[in-house]
């Protein structure tokens, strides 16, 4: 699966009933709490990556991905507008856009 492909599971999937998918209850509640999801599991893969548990780390970074596309979804954010970001900071190096900014 791509980022792509999921986030299309994601648009499709908030057209539907709450009552029948995570994705859109979630989305139902509102940004704030799509970011606040997304905060948790950013966390919980933190906390993986400290422990040093690969496997664990993995599935949380998996709900992670996950969850800032339904965060980005929830904001009218599409993946390509954060890909082209991607694309406009390519070329530059980490010190240089940051410095931009």
């Amino acid at each position: 699966m791509t980022l792509e492909g999921l986030f299309e599971i994601i648009e499709a999937r908030a057209q539907t009933d709450p009552t029948t998918s995570w994705t859109a209850k979630l989305l139902a509640k509102g940004p704030e709490k799509c970011a606040e999801k997304f905060g948790e599991e950013a966390v919980e893969a933190i906390i993986e990556a400290i422990k040093d548990d690969k496997n664990k780390l993995v599935s949380e970074a998996a709900d992670v991905l996950f969850h800032l596309l339904v965060m980005l979804k929830s904001r009218d954010v599409t993946l390509g507008d954060v890909m082209e970001e991607l694309e406009r900071r390519q070329g530059r190096s980490g010190l240089q856009e940051k410095a931009s900014r």
